[in-house]
């Protein structure tokens, strides 16, 4: 397993990982056992309870199971992890990885926003629940006040709302803002794993706000990947876009990840399920995908 192990070089916090993660890194390498980072249950906005998705793991073959409730703490929306929950949830996840742990590795882990000056996915700040990884994610944006803040992958009206309301309709600055905001997070935050590096485009295809194809926004690409190669984080090749039918594609676009691979960017596929039914949801097609762009190439390098 010296091939996975030089892969995951930097994530010793997560127990298993060198048997259980099934990442993809380049052309030719095979995919090592099943496993799913990327979860959500009804201690936030998920439909199951965590143990219902254990048993629907384990009728897959999944052999790794990393949880990952919404966090912001300090705070917490309708869809986060109410900050009074935070212990029972970590009890619940042990719990199970206690009860199923000769079947399958249970991990409890959070995905966390960043927010500047608000939420940032750092150890130090989730230190009390001894989380087992965490993922970092960008749903937030605003101008240079957090007050404005509205998600980029809410409602289709809040993201055409906000373009109007704090950007004065300029997509542009706000897609820039977005990708700032993620290579702000990659920098200064202590996680593992970068969440869906590119959901700015959940709601291009109802909204086309901006145009992926243009050279501004490519350059928005290279320069984040080139901050993401020099972290050394993972980043997952996420399919829950698809799940709920946002679009027909994964995060990130075969563009970006083209880019994050010519870089040596690790990469691991996940889910982002919010229900057992969508475990696992369009892996062979993130597989396939991984395959093609890593035989063939999307994008020529750039410097």
């Amino acid at each position: 397993m010296a091939g996975q192990n030089e892969t995951l070089s930097g994530v010793e916090r997560m127990p298993q990982a060198e048997t259980g993660t099934r990442l993809i890194c380049r052309s030719g390498s095979e995919p090592v056992p099943l496993a799913d980072y990327h979860l959500h249950t009804i201690f936030c906005d998920g439909n199951d309870a965590p143990e219902a998705m254990v048993r629907a793991a384990l009728e897959q073959g999944v052999r790794v199971l990393g949880f990952s409730a919404h966090a912001c703490y300090p705070e917490a929306t309708d869809w986060h992890l109410p900050i009074n929950r935070y212990a029972d949830y970590c009890t619940e996840i042990r719990r199970l990885a206690s009860v199923y742990g000769d079947r399958i590795t249970v991990l409890c882990g959070f995905e966390v926003d960043y927010i500047p000056g608000v939420s940032i996915p750092s150890y130090s700040r989730y230190a009390a629940y001894r989380p087992d990884y965490l993922i970092g994610s960008v749903h937030y944006v605003s101008d240079d006040n957090p007050g404005n803040r509205f998600t980029v992958d809410g409602p289709v009206e809040e993201l055409r709302d906000g373009l109007a309301r704090v950007f004065r309709g300029d997509a542009r600055r706000l897609v820039e803002t977005y990708f700032e905001r993620e290579r702000e997070m990659v920098a200064l935050g202590d996680f593992e794993i970068i969440g869906h590096p590119d959901l700015i485009r959940k709601r291009n295809g109802v909204l086309r706000f901006f145009d992926e194809r243009a050279d501004w926004y490519r350059a928005e690409l290279v320069q984040t990947a080139d901050a993401i190669a020099r972290s050394g984080k993972i980043v997952e090749v996420n399919t829950g876009g698809m799940a709920r039918r946002a679009l027909d594609d994964t995060y990130p676009s075969d563009t970006f990840l083209a880019l994050l691979l010519q870089r040596g960017v690790p990469v691991m596929i996940n889910s982002d399920a919010h229900s057992a039914q969508t475990l696992l949801y369009g892996f062979d097609f993130a597989r396939t995908k991984l395959e093609r762009i890593g035989r063939e190439g999307i994008a020529p390098k750039a410097t």
